[in-house]
């Protein structure tokens, strides 16, 4: 058998490429893309797709050259997915929430040689094209060609510089034939993590990665045959988890918004009978406080996949209660997208609601395409017991993962150890095999020798009925060293207003409901949670207003009986960071 070769006839290198050729033929008169008033058939998608290409060939775009995109999710961005890598060049989306500075850093870190930007987002990069350009007359960069991606639907004649995104569609070939992936460990995409803590790190997908991802995720959400997906997942995040890709190979039709609002979801889910969507469970507090005027029937079931932060128990009964399905899937973007998805089990159906809303908030199990995926105890290595509670480290592995860090080697190399990729997630291994993340290892507080998993502290917060969003972050304290502290926003009551609503009724809502080991020591209350580009809650900012928190504990006239006072410092620092 070892004289069998690989040829040209029986071995070629996956890329999700092959997904639209096929899209383009087989599906060929089927809607592709639906924005506003405009449509397009697979046909003509992959026709636009390879005139892109041809003209990005044109301006000397080559082979493993980035091209960044700074738009939202409008038919140019769902494109360039395929058209960027059919020119042999490697797609970088940039989070549109970010910062010039960040974007800046972004072109530079990436040496973009193109950047494609929305109209809506001219200002923006207007902005960091000028800091890219103070560093490129030091030497430290070059300045990207710029190409104004107009409204399809409804044309502003907005433009910056020059060339246009349509008019490179028109100049372009539309019989050019895509260039050919030699090695499917050949880059696809690069990505950029939100750089909550530090500098956003390049993170480079590969061809062979991105297919099996987009293979696993359509596979593992039983994603039927002609889905109608609304795009609410930003593209950029992640490649929207590979369902770019995805879309195309089960030939389905693409509803793209620009803004993510109750009203834009509700018009399309009724409007085009939308089957399936991603989000963060942020999106779900979208949904679920639309106004009346928003909110449309929904009248067929929508399949919901969602990742980020554990959604509690409360939001998820909530959501199936209006017609959508939820699915929890978890991942990251150093492993593309989603890694493990909550596979539901028949058995399951005939449970409590608030009990299968429990077993729906597990991350699950991995997707097919991964290799393993594990919990281990990190000073040991040793996998933890399958009983629920002990706690390790989630790593993964398997070719779904990152490449690597761009120009991070030695980021790189603290990211694999040992074979396996360290996620830096703490979590827990059910009886049944399903894994449920406690935390992310710099989350977990440790009062007075007690783990307490601020995932479960937050559940019980989001079951009060006036928390809209909480977040559970440690403060230092004198006796345990340190203690839980919960931010929390509210919702309004019948009367429009939150005041009502104290500490001490949060506090004592949480006696009744949890250990005492684990009640807050505080609660402060914000109009809102600082929050990532992605949605995803700024623990770190949180810890830092914390640490302004002095608990000091004063002995009554009572025998054994302590009563703490809480002391805040730093009033003002909590108002300007409760801005961002």
């Amino acid at each position: 058998m070892d004289r069998l070769s690989k040829c040209e006839a029986n071995y070629v290198p996956l890329t999700p490429l092959t997904f639209l050729k096929r899209a383009g033929s087989v599906y060929a008169n089927r809607t592709s893309i639906i924005y506003e008033n405009t449509r397009f058939t697979w046909r003509q998608t992959y026709e636009r797709c390879c005139r892109l290409a041809s003209s990005l060939r044109s301006l000397n775009i080559l082979n493993n050259h980035v091209v960044s995109v700074l738009a939202p999710n409008v038919p140019a961005m769902y494109e360039m997915h395929f058209a960027v890598p059919m020119a042999g060049a490697v797609l970088n989306t940039i989070n549109s929430r970010l910062d010039a500075k960040n974007v800046a850093t972004i072109l530079r870190h990436s040496e973009a040689k193109a950047l494609f930007v929305d109209y809506q987002y001219v200002q923006l990069a207007s902005e960091a094209l000028r800091i890219l350009m103070a560093d490129s007359q030091q030497g430290q960069s070059s300045m990207p060609l710029v190409i104004v991606i107009d409204d399809v639907d409804s044309p502003t004649g907005v433009r910056l510089g020059e060339l246009e995104y349509e008019q490179l569609i028109q100049m372009g070939n539309p019989r050019f034939v895509p260039i050919e992936v030699q090695d499917e460990w050949d880059p696809i995409s690069l990505n950029y993590t939100s750089g909550t803590t530090s500098e956003p790190k390049g993170v480079v997908y590969s061809h062979r990665g991105a297919y099996l991802s987009t293979l696993a995720l359509i596979l593992g959400w039983e994603m039927v045959n002609e889905p109608v997906y609304l795009w609410s997942l930003p593209m950029f995040h992640c490649n929207g988890w590979t369902f770019t890709w995805g879309i195309a190979a089960r030939g389905g039709t693409n509803v793209c918004i620009r803004n993510t609002t109750a009203y834009d979801m509700y018009r399309s889910i009724a409007t085009h009978k939308v089957t399936h969507m991603c989000c963060a469970p942020i999106v779900f507090n979208i949904i679920l406080e639309a106004k009346l005027n928003e909110r449309r029937e929904i009248s067929s079931p929508v399949q919901i996949l969602t990742g980020g932060a554990p959604p509690p128990a409360p939001l998820l009964e909530k959501m199936e209660h209006l017609g959508f399905q939820v699915t929890h899937a978890y991942g990251l973007t150093e492993a593309t997208g989603p890694a493990l998805v909550c596979e539901w089990q028949a058995k399951w159906n005939h449970l409590p609601a608030e009990h299968k809303a429990k077993i729906k908030c597990r991350q699950g199990i991995s997707v097919l395409t991964l290799a393993d995926v594990d919990v281990k105890n990190m000073e040991t290595m040793e996998s933890v017991p399958h009983d629920g509670k002990t706690i390790g480290e989630i790593v993964l592995r398997g070719s779904s993962i990152m490449k690597g860090y761009l120009k991070d080697e030695v980021a790189t190399s603290k990211a694999f150890k040992n074979g396996w990729f360290f996620t830096g997630d703490v979590g827990v291994i059910h009886p049944d095999g399903y894994l449920e993340i406690k935390d992310r290892s710099k989350d977990v507080i440790i009062s007075g020798g007690e783990n307490i998993s601020t995932v479960e502290l937050e559940s019980v917060l989001y079951k009060h009925p006036r928390v809209l969003e909480a977040a559970v972050v440690a403060m230092p304290h004198p006796r345990w060293g340190e203690s839980p502290c919960a931010f929390i926003s509210l919702r309004e009551n019948e009367t429009g207003q939150k005041g009502d609503v104290k500490e001490a009724d949060i506090i004592s809502y949480c006696r009744k409901n949890l250990p005492h080991f684990m009640i807050p020591k505080k609660v402060k209350f914000l109009s809102q949670l600082p929050k990532t580009a992605t949605g995803k809650i700024q623990k770190f900012q949180l810890r830092a207003m914390a640490k302004t928190f002095q608990v000091t504990e004063k002995k009554s006239t009572q025998v054994n009986k302590e009563i703490p006072q809480y002391h805040v410092e730093g009033h003002e620092q909590i108002l300007a960071m409760s801005r961002l």
